[in-house]
């Protein structure tokens, strides 16, 4: 997954996007009011978790003992469940499973992050991550009653947890900036409709939905920011098109699959022209826009891959950045009142796609020598023992 981000034109404030034009946004009355994450636990996918047991061998039979105890505490790490094909869809159904047996046996409640991604002529702006629906062969319906209808179905039947969805990364933020990509133009209203559909179909007190805003380096820049924020109101204003009870998000999604810190160490060269230099400036910036639409201003932040200083040397560099390590451990203690948390969204060691790294398999196939990598370089607070 990932965006043509114009970084050159974007700096200079020359843009590429319009903004939406169908009607004045009318964006919902009922928002969440309370952040969903405080006081649950962070469901703990054992699908990766089962990937990391190689990773485990791996290290051992380097005589690497050290990083082998570390992935072992990895492996107790919070990551989110993709659903971005119809064949994944059971994976959902694992999730409540294990989400409902961990609960009964601590008695703590379990919050689930799910992302729903599948959208008719995904990722139109570079390929890597391409669906399985194509909107000249029915797949705008096909994406209303083959996928969504049964994700929401499977969520609807399982009030007796709390669910987390990310919805569709990097579809709005290409209608921000990438509307010059004539995949991109052709597919503006099916992302819109498909978005608006998806918060339509999960309108459910123990979902907490947040729209994918991309990240810092992409809708950050001044000239941006607006523009990002009447798209994202254009996607309500669909979504409360019926006139029935009011559409509510909890908030937006920033940096998912992405390498951008949370706190920035260090500020790099290419972030010079950009008050949204790191993803806590970048949420900053952002709020007061969503606010001036009429839109909620939370956010969670994808933290599960953050580059090390000096690894890229501009913010296209978006694929298996090297050096890099796995970021600050889930919290909800952000020190930003517009963060609701800092979460692991991208599973590490999941491949990018056949970029970047040397070596690097298709998007999404398990990458064992990435993920050491990511180990080695880890944020200190994922070692922690609590």
């Amino acid at each position: 997954m990932r965006a043509d981000y114009l970084i050159a034109a974007l700096a200079s404030g020359a843009m590429v996007a319009a903004v939406p034009t169908k009607g004045k946004p009318n964006p919902p009355k009922a928002v969440d009011t309370t952040n969903p994450w405080v006081g649950k636990v962070p469901f703990v996918n054992p699908e990766w978790t089962g990937k990391l047991s190689t990773t485990y061998k791996n290290f051992l039979k380097q005589f690497d003992v050290k990083h082998a105890m570390r992935t072992l505490q990895v492996k107790q790490i919070s990551t989110f469940v993709w659903i971005s094909r119809l064949s994944e869809l059971s994976r959902i159904d694992d999730a409540i499973a294990e989400a409902r047996r961990v609960q009964k046996k601590t008695g703590k409640k379990q919050i689930v992050g799910l992302v729903l991604y599948n959208l008719p002529d995904r990722d139109c702006s570079a390929g890597e991550s391409a669906g399985e629906f194509k909107s000249e062969e029915n797949g705008f319906n096909r994406y209303k009653e083959e996928f969504v209808k049964p994700y929401a179905e499977k969520l609807a039947a399982a009030p007796d947890l709390t669910f987390a969805v990310v919805l569709e990364p990097d579809s709005l933020g290409n209608l921000v900036t990438n509307l010059n990509i004539p995949l991109c133009a052709g597919a503006a209203d099916i992302y819109r409709e498909g978005v608006a559909h998806a918060i339509s179909s999960l309108q459910y007190d123990h979902v907490h939905l947040y729209i994918d805003a991309a990240h810092g380096g992409w809708l950050g820049w001044n000239d941006n920011l607006p523009l990002a924020a009447a798209e994202f109101a254009e996607v309500l204003r669909i979504a409360n098109s019926d006139g029935t009870t009011p559409k509510k998000i909890r908030g937006f999604a920033t940096n998912v699959s992405n390498y951008n810190p949370f706190n920035a160490k260090v500020r790099e060269n290419y972030t010079e022209w950009s008050n949204s230099w790191d993803e806590s400036n970048y949420a900053t910036s952002l709020a007061p826009h969503l606010e001036a639409a009429g839109l909620p201003a939370h956010f969670i932040v994808d933290q599960g891959r953050v580059h090390l200083p000096g690894a890229r040397k501009e913010w296209g560099e978006w694929c298996n950045v090297a050096p890099s390590g796995l970021g600050p451990r889930p919290t909800t203690n952000t020190n930003n009142t517009v963060v609701d948390a800092l979460v692991w969204i991208k599973p590490g060691g999941e491949s990018d796609g056949e970029c970047g790294y040397p070596g690097a398999p298709r998007a999404g196939a398990w990458h064992d020598e990435y993920i050491q990598q990511l180990i080695k370089n880890a944020d200190p607070s994922v070692y922690k023992l609590f």
